[in-house]
């Protein structure tokens, strides 16, 4: 009888084992925009995407935007433990990881990175550096413009003149905007930058080429600057030791998800932005073009002075400039 009992306990506890084994495991995530904003959306549709194939498995719980942990503090706030997953842009944490200027810089797409071995370089300097993991880079595809309210006006040579602009900066763009353009700054927070639009404390912004209609930007800036430049940095990091507790099950369901999502979330911005642009303009937003020799050398510093800050700032890092050649061969294309 107590035999039968022990052996009856021993099936009991492999049970409960096997039970636990296989239970859903949960991480939670918050995003840096509110939720209003396209990138935002595209991040939400990965977390469904994920909870639909990875049911039983592994879910996401979202905690909410920058009301729940500010949009500065968010990449410190998965480094550190209190969140496990962070979609954020990478100029968010521009001071640990300079690295991430060569998304910025970048004239490919997360596909093409993805396959030429980019982003497994990007994924190992943010384990080393960071101590997090490089999930994927979502929303590539899409780059910037310069929006103003007043027309732009040229020097004799077909150069920006912006001494009446009052330009909001951030650091995405701001060594571009000033060792170029010759531009003082403001730097405001993307919350912000509406009410300082209303409120004239600035007159002139750069912004992606998508998402102006859903800031409400447009009820002010009437002229889209050409060319366009840079790219999106937009990513998905998560805490290293979350990432490593995980299944092997669930990082697979995470990766895999995110691989498809960065070539989907490519392709539907790409199409977005064609069609806002048509409402833009139909609203009566103008087009300003740059041409000829001021087009080339405007393309050219936007590019030269992000790589320039990312050296400047790798040098400063114990590593050095390991990788620095390495990135830009592969997020960028001649």
């Amino acid at each position: 009888m107590m035999k039968m009992t022990l052996m009856g306990g021993l099936v009991a506890g492999t049970a409960l084992v096997g039970v636990a084994a296989h239970a859903e495991e949960t991480i939670s995530a918050v995003h840096a925009f509110p939720e209003t904003l396209v990138y935002t959306k595209s991040f939400l549709e990965f977390v469904d995407k994920v909870n639909e194939a990875g049911e039983g498995v592994i879910q996401i719980e979202v905690r909410g935007g920058p009301e729940a942990i500010g949009m500065f503090q968010q990449p410190d706030a998965v480094r550190n433990g209190v969140v496990d997953m962070v979609y954020t842009p990478g100029s968010f944490y521009a001071g640990t990881l300079p690295e991430k200027d060569a998304l910025v810089g970048s004239n490919l797409t997360a596909v093409e990175t993805r396959e030429n071995g980019g982003i497994a370089l990007i994924d190992e300097i943010h384990q080393s550096k960071m101590g997090v993991k490089y999930l994927g880079w979502f929303d590539s595809n899409v780059s910037y413009n310069l929006w103003s309210v007043e027309e732009p006006q040229t020097d004799e040579n077909g150069n920006l003149l912006i001494e009446d602009w009052k330009l909001r900066g951030n650091a995405v763009y701001n060594a571009f905007f000033t060792e170029y353009l010759g531009a003082q700054v403001i730097d405001l927070p993307t919350t912000d930058v509406y009410s300082g639009l209303e409120r004239g404390v600035v007159n002139a912004t750069g912004w992606t080429q998508i998402g102006l209609i859903d800031l409400k930007w447009n009820e002010f800036l009437n002229w889209r600057i050409e060319p366009n430049f840079f790219s999106t940095d937009l990513g998905v990091i998560v805490n290293l030791d979350t990432w490593n507790g995980l299944s092997e099950e669930a990082r697979t369901i995470l990766q895999d998800v995110a691989i498809e999502h960065e070539a989907s979330s490519a392709a539907k911005l790409g199409a977005m932005r064609d069609e806002q642009f048509a409402a833009l303009e139909e609203g009566g937003m103008q087009v300003f073009e740059l041409e000829g020799e001021a087009r080339d050398n405007y393309l050219a510093a936007a590019r030269e002075k992000t790589f320039e800050r990312m050296r400047t700032q790798m040098e400063a890092h114990p590593d050095g400039l390991a990788n620095y050649d390495r990135l830009i061969e592969l997020f960028y294309a001649d």
